[in-house]
């Protein structure tokens, strides 16, 4: 009854959000319109990160790497063959895909803190070649003056800070919907089973690196759609976006709104650039102490994330029922294991 009750409430909450995204570039400023758009971006890039982070059970640093990859890859194909965003999407989509699917020898092999570090130093290599890439990326300069896109064949141009953030929510809000979708499948299961029990779910005779290796381009492409869209928010890119403090920033995004929930993950985005943004003005140098703080909070009072409500102790939990009890997940007779039905 009690998880019934949490689940119309974050149903109800989730509403609430979604109405309110809509019809927020009319009550704001073109201002604050920018900064939503740029905070959809980097919250669809802490969906990859809570994607690997909290479902596939592999914590990373990186994802700014595939994030930089879509965003120079669009501003790129934008200014020199199409300003169309859906193909924009496509290519930024490709071209974080393609850049994780190389660094899969490094990461997938690896586990726990070493992870951290192999995807932080891919993320810093990325950034020190663009910066010295001058003939693509601009150097350090980064790009500046990019077109504005139309979002299908035919369509006028975005040429207004409103219209550029309904383009982003619609194409995060799709994205999102797909990814949610794929993880209430048996794909999943799957993930969550090896982020719990690797071990066991490879006596059971599943190819654990071939699941985290699909995770980890999907999660790349995720991020190289969110560089697309970053660069229609700001219509400038440089390598300063993609920086450690962008990595660090994602990763204590998704902690805070919990590193198993996707729509945390945009939560914890938000509140982070609210802290960094809104909160440096009224509090000028104070900032990263505000972040911090809140992560020490977070940490210590909602260790599940926001968005996550731990079960009261004490409270019943429904018991894992041995192997051949009626109510067992049934098992494959494979000698001397047993395949593991998820």
């Amino acid at each position: 009854m009690r998880d019934e009750v949490i689940r119309r409430v974050r149903v109800a909450v989730a509403t609430v959000v979604l109405a309110g995204l809509v019809v927020a570039p009319w009550v704001v400023d073109d201002y604050t319109a920018s900064i939503l758009a740029r905070t959809l971006a980097l919250g669809l890039v802490g969906v990859s990160v809570a994607l690997l982070t909290g479902v596939a059970g592999m914590p990373t640093l990186g994802q700014t790497a595939p994030y930089a990859a879509g965003a120079y890859a669009s501003a790129v194909l934008g200014s020199q063959v199409s300003d169309v965003g859906v193909v924009q999407v496509a290519v930024a989509a490709l071209a974080g895909a393609t850049l994780a699917a190389v660094t899969l020898p490094l990461v997938v092999p690896a586990r726990g803190v070493i992870v951290l570090m192999i995807t932080l130093a891919i993320g810093e290599l990325v950034v020190t070649v663009l910066g010295r890439w001058r003939s693509v990326t601009g150097g350090t300069d980064g790009l500046a003056g990019i077109n504005p896109i139309r979002p299908l064949w035919g369509l006028p141009v975005l040429a207004t800070d409103q219209a550029r953030y309904l383009y982003t929510l619609v194409v995060v809000a799709a994205l999102v919907g797909a990814v949610l979708l794929l993880l209430r499948t048996r794909v999943g299961l799957l993930l969550r089973a090896g982020r719990d029990d690797e071990m066991r779910l490879r006596a059971s005779g599943h190819r654990v690196a071939l699941y985290l290796s699909g995770t980890h381009v999907a999660a790349g492409a995720i991020a190289g759609a969110a560089g697309s869209l970053l660069v229609v928010a700001q219509q400038y890119i440089s390598p300063a976006d993609f920086g450690f403090d962008t990595s660090a920033l994602l990763l204590l995004g998704v902690v805070i709104g919990g590193t198993a929930s996707v729509g945390g993950a945009l939560v914890g985005a938000a509140l982070v650039i609210a802290v960094r943004d809104w909160l440096f003005g009224v509090l000028p140098g104070h900032a990263p102490l505000v972040l911090g703080a809140l992560f020490v909070a977070t940490v210590y009072l909602l260790p599940t994330g926001v968005t996550r409500v731990r079960r009261p102790r004490g409270s019943p939990r429904r018991p894992i029922p041995a192997p051949g009890h009626p109510d067992a997940a049934p098992t494959r007779d494979r000698g001397p294991t047993s395949e593991l039905r998820v």
